[in-house]
This record gives structure tokens, sequence and C-alpha cells, in this order.
């Protein structure tokens, strides 16, 4: 076994789906980042990364393709993998929740769960969301749709396993008051803390019988385990957990950093380190949730048509442009936005002007002035001093900034470096010094300590970016690999003078910004299309396959008759529906959520606080002095971490469209309707 410190990252096991944007991309590049950062540092590494394959969504899916389930995530797996391998991230394992060694060790656990009295069987009744695979209660809804994507719920009722989250609620809220750097950034450890624990846990579903495309559950094999119980437990199944071969497991367990998008903090957080203690395992020790890449106006969305394709990207700018983007442009753990000229901006100016211009100039002028050998420096000025003393305290401070996941905040400090090199040309003007022979000393240090440079930038920007350095240490002639470990970055001066460089082509060309921007757009304009053509085509497709398959076709119409006449109530239910005429007195935004908002009401000569999903409609300042309808005997809820004692009534269409339910300004507060 190996004696280096360890370092084990994970990135969540995305989901298949035919379509990845750039969003996606971002999580498994910053993972990728801290993975080469670590080994380069001098850690034992392991980096997991993966595809969560099973689910009722992927069995509708393959249904209405034709194809059977594993075929059509197989098919689908394949294009993430090449993704991947295009974006050079450098797993150190790809785990598929489909695969045998996984499928094993989840019915073990779930097994055990149960022989211990953690899991027991039940009946559920709740909201479940498809695409987000989540159940929810009617309190977690908002506006009674998935408080997470916003798309409608079904309700589900059927049997079910179910796993005793609150038996654990008290020692988790210990473990996480606890240990501060176990959810990171902090907003979300107060938002899993006051959101989801302190209110109280409802035991989890974790069995499903409406659908067949899972891990059956090993004692029962009518019910399949849900996606949650089977997806979490890749992290310890890809070391070999509960086998005979878990040497990874006794070596890199317990994980270093889950990494993952904020919309996944809730499981793993809360469900994932639940199982764990059941089980009697060590907790991860962090998981950090960062932000969307967003585009301006909203997440990327396939059906919008307004996703962005890294492939395209990669294949127009280079994988280096674009993974120095996704790190550079958005503090990691905050919301950013990415547009086209934001990336074309960045890559003229930091990779361009900066960086590549640097390499230009230096290796031109040690090509011109010393005949491509790289000069040996003499006597020391100030100004050289500043500039070297500046290039070793680079490292440590990178270092910090790594450790605490701040990647854009260490590449701006390479960048210091960079830019304090092409001000370094400016104040020695080597071509000046170039003109006086006596000089030629003086010349030969300015282009050493320029060189040097390079050659520490090369080693700093690795993590980061995978081809641009092995393009700078090629233009330098380095072939000793001794001169590219982060150990060499110690102290200025290891490249040997003499070495000869070799002018290459630019590594970063100048982009035209405008014209770049128009052909982005026609690009994305003809993907749109076909995408819409697909669509098209796809739904013919289902149509045919549900008018041919008459039997499923009959079951659907029954069980939709069914659910309508489940759904109707009779005058007695409608009666017990208390109705009233609501002045709205104050409403204000409620903070860190950008669909809620807070109303306080006057119903007849009582107050009442209302938390509403209506923030995307309309502005504080349009709602007070309203009269709208509340539901004055709804139980009172609490949405984020706010009481809501009520629900006022809106009406939305099939565009999205909403509008609240108002009376006329004659009618008093507090009136029932009847």
């Amino acid at each position: 076994m190996s004696d280096k410190k360890t370092f084990y990252i994970t990135t969540p096991i995305y989901y298949p789906s035919d379509k990845l944007h750039i969003g996606h991309a971002y999580t498994t590049v910053a993972a990728d980042a801290m993975a080469r950062f670590k080994r380069l540092t001098g850690y034992d590494v392991m980096f997991l990364t993966g595809t969560d394959e099973h689910g009722q969504k992927i069995e509708r899916l393959a249904r209405e393709k034709g194809v059977t389930p594993k075929e059509y995530v197989d098919n689908i797996v394949a294009g993430i993998k090449e993704l991947w391998k295009l974006m050079d991230i450098s797993y150190d394992d790809f785990i598929r929740t489909t695969e045998e060694r996984h499928e094993k060790v989840v019915q073990k656990i779930f097994k055990k769960l149960y022989d211990q009295g953690d899991i027991y069987k039940g009946e559920y009744q709740g909201w479940y969301c498809t695409p987000c695979e989540s159940f929810w209660t009617e309190r977690q809804l908002v506006d009674g749709k998935c408080p997470d994507c916003g798309r409608k719920v079904e309700l589900v009722k059927e049997e079910a396993y179910f796993f005793k989250l609150s038996k654990y609620q008290q020692q988790l809220i210990e473990y996480i008051e606890s240990h501060d750097e176990f959810i990171q950034p902090p907003s979300r450890k107060n938002e899993m803390l006051n959101n989801f624990l302190r209110p109280g846990l409802e035991d989890l579903c974790v069995s499903r019988t409406s659908f067949k495309w899972g891990i059956p559950v090993p004692f029962d094999d009518k019910h399949v385990v849900y996606v949650w119980i089977d997806a979490l437990s890749n992290y310890i199944t890809a070391l070999g957990y509960m086998t005979d071969a878990d040497e990874k497991y006794r070596k890199y367990w317990p994980a270093d950093v889950h990494l993952v998008g904020k919309e996944i903090v809730r499981f793993h957080t809360i469900i994932w380190p639940i199982m764990l203690m059941a089980l009697g395992e060590p907790l991860p020790k962090q998981v950090f949730g960062h932000g969307w890449l967003v585009l301006e106006g909203g997440k990327m969305s396939k059906s919008k048509g307004n996703v962005v394709d890294p492939v395209v990207l990669v294949e127009r700018y280079g994988v280096d442009a674009i993974r120095y983007f996704l790190l550079r442009e958005v503090p990691f753990g905050a919301d950013g936005v990415f547009s086209n000229e934001a990336l074309l901006n960045r890559i003229n100016s930091d990779l361009v002007n900066d960086l590549g211009n640097l390499v230009n100039r230096t290796i031109a002028m040690v090509d011109r002035y010393f005949d491509g050998l790289i000069p040996q420096p003499a006597q020391l000025e100030d100004v050289d001093m500043e500039l070297r003393q500046l290039a070793v305290s680079i490292p440590s401070r990178v270092e910090q900034l790594m450790d605490r996941f701040e990647f854009s905040n260490a590449l701006a400090e390479i960048w210091k470096l960079i830019g304090r090199a092409n001000k370094y040309i400016d104040e020695t003007t080597p071509w000046v010094l170039a003109k006086d022979p006596s000089k030629r000393s003086r010349l030969g240090t300015v282009l050493y300590n320029l060189s040097e440079c390079l050659r520490m930038i090369s080693v700093l920007v690795s993590p980061f970016m995978t081809r641009t350095p092995g393009k700078i240490c090629q233009q330098l002639g380095i072939r000793d690999e001794s001169l590219t470990t982060w150990d060499s970055l110690a102290e200025f001066g290891k490249l040997p003078p003499g070495t000869r460089v070799q002018r290459g082509e630019v590594i970063f060309p100048r982009l035209d910004v405008e014209k770049e921007l128009k052909e982005l757009e026609e690009i994305q304009q003809r993907a749109k299309q076909a995408s819409q053509s697909n669509s098209e085509t796809h739904t013919a497709a289902k149509e045919e396959a549900r008018a041919a398959d008459g039997a499923v076709q009959q079951e659907r119409q029954d069980d939709c008759q069914q659910k309508q006449e489940a759904n109707q109530i009779s005058i007695d239910d409608f009666a017990k529906l208390d109705l009233r005429v609501a002045r709205v007195v104050s409403a204000e935004a409620v903070e860190k959520s950008n669909k809620l908002l807070k109303l306080t009401l006057e119903v007849g000569g009582e107050t009442r606080q209302v938390v509403s999903g209506i923030a995307k409609y309309y502005t504080p300042e349009q709602l007070v002095g309203k009269k709208v309808i509340l539901v004055a005997n709804l139980k009172p809820a609490k949405l984020m971490g706010i009481v809501s004692e009520g629900m006022i009534l809106a009406a939305t269409d099939d565009k999205g469209n909403l509008a609240l339910l108002t009376v006329d300004h004659d009618i008093a507060s507090g009136s029932k309707i009847s």
C-alpha cells in the first residue's frame, strides 16, 4: 500500500441524458482540476465519476424508443465517456449502477439495514416527481409542484419499504453542528439544518413496485431498490465495500469530498450520511455544493432549445480555453452566468493578451537575441528580485486557495505572475537593451527571468489547463520531467541556461468576437431546429407505438379514468374548505429564494403571514392593496424556514403564465367565499 497521503474525490453519478450541456461539464471539470492538483502536490488520488442508470424515467423512455432499458443507457453512457475524454477528465474509475459489482453490494446494504430494523415494510402515499425521481410531502410542494424543478407531480400510492431517517435525525444534527467543514459552503449547511433537519424528518421510501428497472430487493423481488439508496451507495461500492476485495475502501474511505450541484445537496448531506451512520461507517469529510452555471434568462434546457453544447465549444476553441473559462469566470459555490460573449472576451483577454502574448514575446526574443539558447543570468537588480519573489510566493497561495475550492481565485493568483511578467518586459525594454552591446549581460538576465517564469507558470496552470503546459515546455525546450513538478517551484532558477527554445505556433490565436458570436448563434439555431424536428419525429413514433400496443393504451385509459374518479369530490368535501377574502398589507422577497414572497394579509380583524411562490410573476409593490383569495384552514407549513399560515389561490395556463385570483374592492376582507 502506498505511503502517500490519499485524496478521494467524487462527482455525482450523472443520470443518463442524450444531451449533456456545458453546465454538466462544470462539476466534472472542477473535480478533475482538483484531482490533478492533488496528484501534482504529491497525493495518491482516487477520482470517481459515473452514471446512475435505474428508475422509472429510464424505463419509460426506453419503452417509447422500442429498446430495452439497458440498450438505452448503454448508448448514452458511451456518449458521456466520449465527452469526458474530450474534456480531458482524468477519472480513476467510472462506475455504472447497472454493473454487477454495484448491484450485488446494494442488495447487501439493503439486507443489512432491513435485518437490523432500520428498513421496514409499509404503504407509501405521496407526491412523486418523475424527472427528479423524488418524493415530496404536501407541505414541501411549491404551488402544488416539485420544489426542485417546478414541474407537475403525481400522487403515488403503493406498498413500499421505508428507511428510518427519523431515528438518526438528532445524531446527524449534532454531527453537522460539531463539524463545520462537513457541508460547504456554509449557506448550504444552514439550509439543510433549518429547512429539513430541525423541522423534522419523515422516514424515506426506499423501494418501488410500480416499475421493474432497478435492483431487486433481495428478499422481496416484487420490489426494486429506490434510486437514492441505489445511487448514493456508488461512492463505496466502487471501492469494493462489503466484498473480499475491499483494499480501496480501507485505503480511500472516508471520501475527502463529494463535489455536487446545489440541487442534490439534500440527498448527500441527509440521506447519505444517515445511511452510513446506520451501516456503522464513517461519514465523508466534506460535501461541497456548488452553484449552477446558467444562461442569461434561466437554466439551460433541452426543451427550451438553449443548450450549450460543450463539444462544439471545445472543437472550436480548444479544451483548455473551455476548462479555463469554467474555472475562472465564476467563484465556485456561487451561481454563475454563461454567455458566448463572456467566453470569447475571457479568451482574448486572459489567454491571448496575457498568457499567449507572454509566451510569444519571450520565446521570440530568446530566439532572436541569443540564437535560440536560454541565456545565463548575471547580476540581479531590484526589479528582477521583485519578479522572482512574486514567482516563488504564488505556489503556497494557490495551495491555500485550492484547499478551499477557490478555483477562480487560484487562477487569479497565477495571473498575477503572468501580468507582472508582461509588465516586467515593458519595464526592462529588452529590445532597447539589445541595441547596446554593453547591455548584453543585462539582456540575458531579463530573458532568463522571463523564461523561468514561463516554466513555473506551465506547472501552476497544469491542473486547470491540460494541453497548454506541454506546449509551453516544448517551446522552452524542456525535456527533463523534474522541471515540471510542484516541488520544482520551491526556488527560482531551475531552468538550465543553454537550453534551446523552439518557436512554435501561437498558443491562443486572437478571436474576432463579433464574427464568432454570429457563427455560434447560427450553430445554436441549427441545433434548435434539429432538436425540434427530432422531437416531432419522436412524438409521432410514440403515438404509433401506443396505437400498436392496444393493451397498454387501454390500461392507461382505465388508469386515467380511475384517477379522474378518485379526484372527484362531493359538496361536503368542498364545504370543508374555508375560503376567505384577504387584503395584502405588505409583501417582501424571501432571502435566498428567487421564487418566494412573504405576504402579510388582513383577514377581517386577523393578520396572517403567507409564503407564496409568485416572485417571478409579481413584485412586492404590485401586491400591496390587492384582495386575494385565501385558503384559511390549510395546515401551517414552513417554507425556507418561514411559517406560512394558509395559501393564496392563483391560476396557471399551459404556457406557464400565472395570475392571482382577486375580488372586487367593495368586498370586505375576511368575507367567506361559498
